[in-house]
This record gives C-alpha cells, sequence and structure tokens, in this order.
C-alpha cells in the first residue's frame, strides 16, 4: 500500500459486503481504503450456496476471486490488521488500529460482520457452520432427508421446524430444558411427527465437525446427521457504538433502506445489519452502501 492515510472512504471489513463497497467506489474513482482481519466468520463454512454463478463454491474462492476483482481498481487500497477505535473530527473521521497506524476519511463504511456467541457444548464450535447449521435456505439442501436435530424454544423454534419439516420428515426439537408452546403449536409439532427432546444437549460427537450423535444430560445418545442452532450474537466492531451509531432492539446497526447509519457520514452493510445473514444480501448490501457514499461525496463536492 502508498504512504497515504488520508482517503475518501475507509471500509471496515473486507468480506463480501465490504468488497462489493470497494467495489463499486473502485469504479466511481474514489480512493478508498479496506481494513480488514482476513478472519470472516464463515471461514469454517466448506460451502456457499444461494448466490448465482457461485453456488457450491467455498466462501474463500468466492472472496479470493472478488478481491482479485477490486484490486484491479487503482484507487482501492488494502490494509492488513483490525481497526479498533474511531473518532469523528471536522473533516470526517479518524480510524486506528491495533498496530497504531491512523488513517482518515470524509465516510465510513462498516461492514465487519457479526460474533456468535457459542454455548458451553463440547464438540459444538467445532461443527458450527459445517453440520451445526443457523439457516435452511444457506445450508439445508445439503442435508434433505436426513435426521435432523432443532436446537430452540418457543415461537422460533416452531418458525424453524416449518421450514425444516419441507426438506426432511426426521425432525428433533431439541428446546434445551422444558418446552415453551402453546396448544396449537403443539398440535402442529403432533401433525408433522416432530419430536420435542426437553434433555439438555451436554455433547455433539462429531468426525472433522459433521455430527454424528449428541449426548443428553441423562446419558441417551441420539444420532443425528445435521442440527440447526439459533445462537445469540455481539457485534464484530464495537466503533460503530463509540462513535453514536445506534443499534436495533436485535442488536444489528440501526440503518435506512439506503445502508445509513443513524451518524452521518457513516453506513453500515452485511451481517452486522441483517437478520439475513448471506454472501448475496451482503454482497447486495455493500453494493448499495457504496453507491449511496459515493452519491454523498457527489453531492458534496458538485
Amino acid at each position: 500500500m502508498k504512504a497515504i492515510n488520508i482517503f475518501d472512504v475507509i471500509i471496515i471489513g473486507g468480506s463480501y459486503a465490504g468488497l462489493s463497497s470497494a467495489l463499486i467506489l473502485g469504479r466511481s474513482l474514489r480512493n478508498v481504503l479496506v481494513i480488514d482481519s482476513g478472519k470472516p466468520c464463515n471461514r469454517q463454512t466448506p460451502h456457499s450456496h444461494n448466490f448465482l454463478t457461485q453456488d457450491g463454491k467455498t466462501p474463500k474462492e468466492i472472496s479470493t476471486i472478488a478481491k482479485k476483482q477490486v484490486k484491479k481498481y487503482k484507487t482501492v487500497h488494502f490494509y492488513d490488521g483490525i481497526a479498533v477505535n474511531g473518532k469523528k473530527n471536522n473533516a470526517g473521521f479518524k480510524i486506528e488500529t491495533e498496530s497504531g497506524d491512523i488513517f482518515y476519511s470524509k465516510k465510513l463504511i462498516f461492514a465487519t460482520g457479526i460474533k456468535d456467541i457459542m454455548p458451553d457444548i463440547k464438540g459444538f464450535s467445532e461443527c458450527w457452520g459445517i453440520s451445526v447449521i443457523h439457516c435452511p435456505y444457506c445450508h439445508g439442501y445439503e442435508f434433505h432427508g436426513k435426521k435432523t436435530g432443532i436446537m430452540s424454544n418457543g415461537d422460533h423454534a416452531i418458525h424453524m421446524a416449518s421450514l425444516v419439516n419441507n426438506l426432511t420428515k426426521h425432525s428433533t426439537l431439541f428446546t434445551q430444558g422444558k418446552a415453551d408452546f402453546n396448544t396449537e403449536q403443539i398440535s402442529k409439532l403432533n401433525k408433522h411427527h416432530i419430536k420435542i427432546q426437553e434433555e439438555e444437549i451436554t455433547e455433539i460427537e462429531h468426525t472433522n465437525g459433521y455430527l454424528t450423535n449428541v449426548i443428553l444430560t441423562n446419558g441417551e445418545k441420539l444420532t443425528l446427521d445435521a442440527m440447526y442452532a439459533h445462537v445469540p450474537f455481539s457485534q464484530h466492531c464495537t466503533i460503530p457504538q463509540k462513535l453514536g451509531c445506534e443499534l436495533t432492539e436485535s442488536g444489528h446497526i440501526k440503518i435506512n433502506e439506503f445502508q445509513q447509519t443513524t451518524i452521518h457520514g457513516i453506513y453500515a452493510c452485511g451481517d452486522n445489519t441483517t437478520l439475513m445473514r448471506s454472501v448475496a444480501n451482503a454482497v447486495f448490501g455493500g453494493n448499495v452502501a457504496g453507491a449511496m457514499v459515493n452519491k454523498e461525496l457527489t453531492d458534496e463536492q458538485f
């Protein structure tokens, strides 16, 4: 990277959303810096789906092609590292990295993703994104017709069970304690022969991340091929909050339809803004953010 530290736009996060923003800004001849740690949240996932022309590719394959294409635009620069602090100033924003490097920009785009918080279950994190999965659209086809668990409770469990039931007739709800369903919900589960297991899962047996069995608190061992799990998350980067960006009730960065946060000059895109976690959605959000940042810069300059 050239020895410059003042940019039109700094993009924090260089995965799908960040690279999508960088592409459109590079094509608009904007001077851009992408700061990226190189550790996307889906790095353990073996294959990515539901993105036209890239279905079945590994996440790394897609991001490698994307970065190669973005690098063709000479006004886009890359910095390997982690942004740790940000401040607003009269000219825009100041970003400091873990290594102590300082960069300035007129606008910021946060494409920093989220951090999944793993439950205290042996084997869970090793299987996450491989056979312990979060989304029927992203991974369901690969496990259709298989013995499938759903680790959830209440309304969310019913929502997931309805989607999974279309993919397999061999599913069990693991409520991790007393089941929280009303009479109508229980009737629906019974109608579709979906079992309810209240005993907690204490361990997941697997081979290289591919689930074989779950072990319950009573010692019972149940064979499964896959399990959907709803886990809590935190923002991967806290700089937006430090700069005053509001979060939604779900914990995502609050944005409008143009990917603008509640702080002027700051945009956000990708998993840090939405429940819709997919490569296609991240690319879309990044595209919109890049276009709107360019429009904002144009309006200020023209």
